[in-house]
């Protein structure tokens, strides 16, 4: 295969990629603080010997997060707290230490404040945030600090990664910080809100829509680059 079919095939293989981004978003456009993702592509030429002289491949390798601020929807919950501003809720995982913009919280067994998933929700010095059970009131401040019967007792932690390129999505609403976060001042928390997911499905539609034209116009040139190959080779095959 030439350095045409090389760079197209490489560009499909992208495409397909993205279209897996686009629909993996639209099936999570309801998901609770789910952060919109998509792809970059890049060019990648090197030289060869032949009569080609460069070798041209496109890549899409790099996910790219969208961290913009999503509606807040109000529930009137208890444990149920939305980041405005800037910043991650830090949740204890099996796994390590785990960022999320997901605020749906109940206490667990215990009384620590737990995920769906069961994962901790740790305060600002990395402990598990505690809710008594016999307490009769519980709140949450702007600035996080959490009071129970009018007694404070922690601060829920915000945090950002150290390097925002480091961190990586690894499953539904959960970022690996890719090192230790750094905690955040400048931001506010609302309890008995939830922030809802910064996808909007018209746009990814509309971009689903553009990406599989583009594959399928890789794929007519591909076909006719297949046929153009065929015919060469008959041409010679039959001239011997």
């Amino acid at each position: 295969m030439d350095s045409t079919g090389y760079t197209t095939l490489t560009r499909q293989s992208g495409l397909m990629r993205e279209m897996q981004s686009i629909a993996n978003n639209i099936a999570n456009s309801s998901t609770i603080g789910y952060r919109r993702e998509g792809l970059i592509f890049s060019e990648y030429i090197a030289d060869v010997d032949g009569p080609g002289g460069s070798l041209s491949m496109a890549e899409a390798n790099v996910r790219v997060t969208d961290l913009g601020q999503a509606p807040l929807t109000q529930t009137g919950g208890t444990f149920d707290f939305a980041i405005e501003g800037e910043g991650f809720f830090l949740l204890n995982t099996p796994q390590g230490q785990r960022l999320t913009r997901a605020g749906s919280f109940t206490p667990d067994a215990a009384g620590n404040l737990v995920s769906p998933d069961g994962y901790q929700l740790l305060d600002a010095g990395g402990t598990p945030v505690f809710a008594p059970p016999d307490a009769t009131s519980f709140a949450v401040a702007a600035d996080g600090t959490v009071s129970a019967d009018g007694t404070p007792l922690t601060q829920i932690g915000i945090y950002l990664p150290a390097d925002p390129n480091a961190m990586t999505h690894v499953a539904g609403t959960l970022f690996d910080p890719g090192g230790a976060p750094q905690p955040v001042e400048d931001t506010s928390i609302l309890q008995g809100y939830v922030e809802q997911s910064n996808v909007q499905p018209v746009t990814e539609i509309t971009r689903m829509i553009e990406v599989q034209h583009a594959y399928e116009l890789g794929q007519k040139f591909l076909d006719r680059e297949d046929e153009r190959v065929r015919d060469i080779i008959r041409t010679l095959g039959s001239s011997s």
